[in-house]
């Protein structure tokens, strides 16, 4: 198993590229790193090259020295596949990896043979009204000079610098690019999922015309959760 790092855009992005054959690229949520994927990655390396990449501020890649976005993420995906020598690949992402890998196959199809996405975040959620009175009475408590609203743990573990990031992210709708993903598309998702619920999956597979829907018994990691289930339908797909 090769571990290396890679400058890409003022900062060293970690990955690592073991096993033979056609490419797979594994891109984890966000939050998590390289090991999120490895079991799968490791099931596909007799027959396949399969490269994991730390995106830039997780696991053991440094922070961006920029506010990024998913389009700059999506742009350190293209210059670490340009340092492997990667012409096309299969590409499986998981919730944010899902995000970078949605923005890869709109902007970059010609990189992209086919796309796993696992719980896939990019969707724009339903907003209830406790949503929108939580909103307004944070604004409020901002214009009156307090502290506000306390965010999502996710949001709390950040660094400053981070949480910029993690905004711009968050708020980004991807639905608009749907309808220009041409590869063939698998769609697998948690019957349990709360943080990217059944309706978002639905919505991705109206929007990219070559796709289905495979649902798994689990939560936001259904591939963990029926990780045998995921495995052999990945594979039919992937081989």
């Amino acid at each position: 198993m090769k571990s290396d790092y890679v400058e890409i855009n003022g900062h060293k992005v970690h990955f690592v590229c073991f096993g033979n054959g056609d490419d797979m690229v594994f891109l984890h949520g966000w939050g998590a790193s390289i090991s999120a994927f490895l079991f799968v990655a490791k099931s596909f390396a007799r027959n396949h090259r399969v490269t994991l990449l730390d995106f830039a501020g997780f696991g053991a890649s440094e922070e961006p020295s920029e506010t990024y976005d998913v389009e700059k993420y999506c742009d350190d995906v293209v210059r670490l596949l340009e340092h492997l020598s990667i012409k096309r690949a299969v590409f499986v992402g998981h919730s944010f990896g899902g995000r970078v890998c949605l923005q890869l196959a709109a902007t970059h199809g010609d990189a992209v043979e086919k796309l796993a996405l696992v719980d896939s975040a990019g969707i724009k959620p339903r907003r209830g009204l406790k949503y929108y009175i939580r909103v307004g009475l944070h604004k409020a408590l901002k214009r009156l000079g307090l502290r506000g609203l306390r965010g999502s743990q996710d949001y709390r573990k950040l660094s400053p610098h981070m949480r910029e990031t993690f905004k711009r992210v968050v708020n980004y709708d991807q639905s608009g690019l749907l309808n220009k993903i041409e590869c063939p598309t698998a769609v697998f998702w948690g019957n349990k999922d709360r943080e990217t619920p059944l309706y978002m999956a639905k919505k991705i597979k109206k929007g990219i015309a070559d796709s289905e829907i495979f649902l798994l018994d689990g939560g936001h990691f259904a591939y963990a959760d029926d990780a045998k289930r995921f495995l052999a339908i990945l594979h039919a797909f992937a081989d």
